[in-house]
């Protein structure tokens, strides 16, 4: 019965006992902020620098001379050269071709007899006249006149058709001497046979085609420049093509694996802008292409192979280089101030290419520049970053 009462009253005064122990010992709850999350990025360094720049094109090479060597007379050819073949080279004055010559050389033996009689004709009519003028003074001493002979009394017209016919008897020696001489046709220049047409014991006519040739002193490449790129070049024209150096050009083309390079330079620009496509022509020239006149060995650039060509261009100062991927929307990038917040800033972009952005105002030498792409980044969000990455490098622009 007593512990019955004992217990409750036990369990009562425990529980009074641990809730004025709870009561003691209560703290009050902090309240604590969540702070926003420090997003780690990556960043450069702006530095201002001077950029030489570059404008890229593309072409296929191509002789500066091309000829189809074409037959003056009709015959059969009885020799060709051993390098008439295609991919042939030769030097200029080098034979060729032949053609049979038998009958030219008969002509030339016929005019050269034609001439002498005409020679001889002219002698014999020089002198008749001579005969003639004295015959007529004579008689007219004798009847003690002093009228004039006549022009056909003194044999002029006689005279003057022997003349006339010297001359043409002349003309066609020359002819005929021109004729066998086109019997054999010499290569016009240092060059290479690009297309062969006739061959040995074929017999062609005057104006047949014998074979294709182009000189091998230059190539040219034929590159397309946008309105927007002519701003960053400067080109000869014919206002100032004295006035300045041809603007240097690299070629570049990979070939059996390797990648090739070719010096050159600008020479001139067509002059109208394509209607089609709205793009300049410029002419770029590479001396001895295939290397035939320097002494030393370099990979031939043949003709029709396609090649990049970087083209040398004008100066730019005080020019900020960044990664294209650091613009954004609207011509802004994001910087990073003193106290490492993040910051909008609108740039001017002088120009881009597939790698960079060249900026001329809007930014300060030594700002932080966000490299990271950030999803809808906030002004003034604070960022860390551990150490900046090094400045893109100065100097050859795309």
């Amino acid at each position: 019965m007593v512990s019955k009462i004992l217990l409750p009253l036990i369990l009562i005064a425990t529980s009074v006992g641990f809730a004025t122990w709870m009561l003691l010992h209560d703290e009050k709850t902090q309240i604590k902020v969540p702070q926003p999350p420090v997003m780690l990025i990556d960043v450069i360094v702006a530095k201002k620098g001077t950029v030489n720049f570059a404008v890229k094109a593309h072409g296929t090479v191509t002789p500066r001379t091309q000829t189809t060597l074409i037959s003056e007379v009709s015959g059969l050819i009885t020799e060709v050269s051993s390098v008439f073949v295609v991919g042939g080279f030769f030097k200029r004055g080098d034979v060729l071709v032949r053609i049979d010559d038998r009958n030219y050389r008969a002509d030339l033996k016929r005019a050269q007899a034609t001439v002498a009689s005409a020679k001889t004709k002219v002698a014999t009519e020089t002198g008749l006249a001579d005969y003639a003028q004295e015959d007529w003074q004579r008689l007219g001493r004798q009847l003690g006149s002093s009228k004039s002979a006549t022009a056909l009394a003194l044999r002029k017209p006689q005279l003057a058709e022997a003349l006339a016919n010297l001359d043409y008897a002349l003309a066609d020696l020359d002819k005929k001497r021109g004729d066998l001489q086109r019997t054999v046709i010499r290569a016009p220049y240092d060059g290479l046979v690009r297309e062969k047409k006739a061959d040995i014991g074929q017999f062609v006519t005057a104006g047949s085609s014998l074979a294709v040739t182009f000189a091998v002193d230059y190539a040219e490449i034929r590159l397309p420049l946008p309105e927007k790129e002519l701003a960053f070049l400067e080109l000869p024209d014919a206002m100032n093509r004295d006035k300045i150096n041809y603007p240097p050009v690299t070629l570049t083309a990979e070939i059996g694996g390797e990648k090739q390079y070719w010096k050159g330079e600008i020479v001139r620009t067509e002059g109208v802008f394509d209607e089609r496509s709205r793009v300049l022509y410029a002419v770029a020239q590479v001396k001895d292409p295939y290397g035939l006149e320097s002494g030393i060995w370099q990979s031939p650039l043949r003709i029709g192979t396609f090649v990049e060509a970087s083209i040398e261009g004008k100066l730019a100062h005080d020019v900020f280089v960044l990664p294209r991927g650091t613009l954004r929307p609207g011509g802004r990038i994001w910087i990073v101030d003193d106290d490492d917040l993040l910051r909008p800033r609108s740039v001017r972009v002088l120009r881009a290419d597939e790698e960079f952005i060249y900026v001329d105002s809007g930014l300060e030498d030594g700002q932080l520049v966000c490299l990271t792409p950030l999803e809808n980044p906030l002004p003034g969000a604070r960022v860390r970053y551990e150490k900046p990455v090094s400045n893109v490098q100065i100097g050859q622009s795309k």
